[in-house]
C-alpha cells in the first residue's frame, strides 16, 4: 500500500443549493485532469466541499469521478466528526475502488493528540483503506504534532501525509525532519499550492493542488520538471503563477478557484453556503489574473 505521487489534483464539486452535485459539471472538470495526466485525483477535500456533502452525494461524487478517471488512482476525502462515520465513509470509497482516502481531525469539541491516534487507527484497521493523514490546521484547528505523525507512520494501512506549509516556510528542513521520525516509504506530501514547488524541488512524494485540479496541464509539468531534478524549469512555471498564488492569498483558493471555474465556462455553481462567493473587486481581480496569464497555463 502507499500513495500515488507527483501532483495530486483536487477539483471543486459541483453542487446546487441543495447540496445536490452536478455531475455533468463534475465530469468536464475530471476530464481536463485525466487528459492532462495527473499522478492522481483527489475529490471530496476542503476544496471539494466534502464537510458539505451527504453520505449519498459524497458517493455520487466518488463514483461519478471514478467512472471518466481510469487508470488514475482516485484519492478520496472521508473526513467526518464521528468514527463510525470516517470508517462507513472510507468503506465506501474502498468499496467503489478508491485508491486512498484522505482523513482530516474534524471536530467540534478539541480532540487531544492520543484522541485523533485511536480515531485514525480504528479507521485504518476497519476500513482496510490505504489513509492519508490530512493535517489542515487552519479549517480543523488541529495540529498533527511530529511525535503523532510519526507514531501514526508506523500503524498499518497509514501511509501518508498532506501537509500544510511549515510555518517558518523552510519546506527542505520539514520535509527532512519529518523523513527522518517517519517510517520508510511513508509518502510525505504538502498542500498550500505556492508554497508547494518548493517543497517538490526538495523531494516531497506529492503536491496535494488546488490550482490542479482546474488547470491541470501546467501543474504537471511544473511536478514532473521537479521530480526530474530540473529546478531551473520548476522554477520558471512557477514564477509564470505568480498571479495565480496572489488571488489564492488574497481571496482563499477555495473562493478563487470557484471563480475561475465560473469565468472559464466550467460550471456556474456556487460554494456551499455560509461561504459566499466572491464580490465584484474579486471577480475583478480573477479577470485581470486570467487575462495576464500566458493561453497555455489555462489549459
Amino acid at each position: 500500500m502507499s500513495m500515488p505521487s507527483g501532483l495530486s489534483a483536487f477539483p471543486i464539486t459541483p453542487a446546487d443549493a441543495d447540496g445536490r452535485v452536478d455531475l455533468a459539471a463534475l465530469g468536464r472538470i475530471i476530464d481536463r485532469l485525466v487528459a492532462a495526466q495527473v499522478g492522481s485525483i483527489g475529490v471530496l477535500g476542503s476544496t471539494g466541499i466534502y464537510m458539505y456533502l451527504s453520505r449519498d452525494e459524497r458517493r455520487r461524487a466518488v463514483e461519478a469521478a471514478q467512472d471518466r478517471c481510469g487508470a488514475i488512482p482516485l484519492v478520496v476525502g472521508i473526513g467526518a466528526l464521528r468514527t463510525d462515520e470516517a470508517i462507513g465513509l472510507a468503506q465506501d470509497a474502498r468499496a467503489m475502488g478508491a485508491a486512498a482516502g484522505l482523513l482530516s481531525a474534524v471536530s467540534y469539541a478539541p480532540l487531544s493528540q492520543d484522541e485523533v491516534y485511536e480515531h485514525f487507527s480504528a479507521v485504518a484497521k476497519a476500513s482496510g483503506l490505504p489513509i492519508c493523514i490530512y493535517d489542515n490546521p487552519g479549517t480543523t484547528h488541529f495540529s498533527f504534532s511530529p511525535d503523532l505523525v510519526a507514531r501514526l507512520s508506523r500503524v498499518p494501512g497509514v501511509v501518508g501525509i498532506k501537509n500544510p506549509p511549515p510555518p517558518d516556510g523552510q519546506m527542505a528542513h520539514h520535509l527532512a525532519r519529518q523523513r527522518s521520525a517517519t517510517s520508510p516509504g511513508f509518502s510525505i506530501g504538502y498542500s498550500g499550492d505556492w508554497c508547494c514547488p518548493e517543497a517538490m524541488i526538495a523531494g516531497a512524494d506529492t503536491w496535494y493542488s488546488v490550482l490542479g485540479g482546474i488547470f491541470p496541464r501546467i501543474c504537471v509539468a511544473l511536478s514532473r520538471a521537479a521530480q526530474a531534478g530540473d529546478t531551473v524549469q520548476a522554477r520558471r512555471l512557477d514564477a509564470a503563477l505568480a498571479p495565480v498564488w496572489e488571488v489564492f492569498r488574497s481571496h482563499s483558493s477555495l473562493r478563487a478557484v470557484y471563480e475561475i471555474a465560473r469565468q472559464i465556462g466550467l460550471t456556474t455553481a456556487e460554494p456551499p453556503r455560509p461561504i459566499l462567493p466572491l464580490g465584484a473587486e474579486g471577480r475583478r481581480d480573477i479577470a485581470q489574473m486570467l487575462r495576464s496569464l500566458p493561453p497555455e497555463i489555462c489549459g
